[in-house]
C-alpha cells in the first residue's frame, strides 16, 4: 500500500463520533498523539496551541458541572460563548448543510421534529463528551490575533488524523464553548487564555447507530476555480 492510500484512507475514515467505549486511553497514546500533532505548521512557528487533557474522576467531575448547567433553563442563561463560532446571520449553502446534518442525524436516531426533549438529550451529551474516556480542551493566548487561530485549526485537524491512524476516533466541538466559565473553574485555566473548542476522543462504539452517520461534501464545481 502506497503512502497516499494510507493518507487518503486516515482523511476519509475521519468523522465525528458520537457514541464511545468507556475503554480508557493510555496516557502515552494521548501524549504520542499530540506530540505527531505538534508538527502542524504556524506562522513563524509560534505554536500557538495549549491543551488541557481530562480524564477519570476530573472529567466526570467536569461534565457533571457542564450537565447540571445545561438542565438548569435559568442558569444556562447565565453562560455564553466567549467567541462567535457561527454567524450572526445565515444564508444559503451553509444553513442548508447545517440543517442537514442535524435532521440526519435525528432521523438515524429517531428523532421527529418537536421532541424537544430528545432534542435536549441528544444535544446534552455534548457536555459528557459522548461518554468518551478523554476530553481535550484547546485554548489559545487571548493576546494572539486571528492569524494563530489559523494554525490552531491546522493543529486540531492533525490531532484527530493521529489519532484515527492509532484505531481512536473524535468529535471536535464547539457546544462546550458555552461553559466556557466552569471549563476554566474546573481545570484552573489561565486567566490569559481564551478557550478555542473541545475534543471528545476514544473508540467509538461501533453498534451505535449514531456512528454510521457520515456527513456529505459539495462537489468541487461548487467551491473550486482552476485558473489557467
Amino acid at each position: 500500500m502506497n503512502t497516499q492510500t494510507i493518507v487518503d484512507g486516515v482523511i476519509n475514515s475521519r468523522y465525528s463520533c458520537r457514541a464511545f467505549l468507556p475503554q480508557p486511553v493510555p496516557h502515552e497514546t494521548v501524549a504520542d498523539i499530540l506530540r505527531v500533532a505538534s508538527r502542524a505548521p504556524s506562522g513563524t512557528n509560534t505554536q500557538p496551541w495549549k491543551v488541557a487533557v481530562v480524564t477519570g474522576e476530573k472529567l466526570k467531575s467536569l461534565t457533571d458541572r457542564m450537565s447540571a448547567a445545561f438542565d438548569d433553563p435559568e442558569e444556562a442563561t447565565t453562560h455564553s460563548d466567549p467567541y462567535a463560532y457561527y454567524p450572526k446571520k445565515w444564508i444559503s449553502p451553509y444553513i442548508e448543510r447545517r440543517r442537514k446534518v442535524g435532521l440526519d442525524l435525528y432521523g438515524l436516531l429517531g428523532i421527529v421534529k418537536g421532541d424537544a426533549k430528545r432534542m435536549h438529550e441528544q444535544h446534552g451529551k455534548n457536555y459528557k463528551f459522548f461518554g468518551a474516556p478523554v476530553a481535550l480542551v484547546f485554548t489559545v493566548d487571548t493576546i494572539m490575533e486571528q492569524g494563530s487561530w489559523l494554525d490552531y485549526g491546522m493543529f486540531v485537524q492533525t490531532v484527530m488524523l493521529a489519532a484515527k491512524a492509532r484505531g481512536l476516533d473524535t468529535c471536535p466541538q464547539a457546544a462546550p464553548l458555552q461553559f466556557h466559565r466552569i471549563i476554566r473553574d474546573q481545570l484552573q485555566l489561565p486567566e490569559n487564555e481564551t478557550m478555542v473548542c473541545a475534543m471528545s476522543l476514544g473508540y467509538a462504539d461501533t453498534g451505535a447507530v449514531e456512528n454510521t452517520l457520515r456527513t456529505e461534501r459539495a462537489p468541487l464545481e461548487e467551491w473550486v476555480r482552476f485558473l489557467d
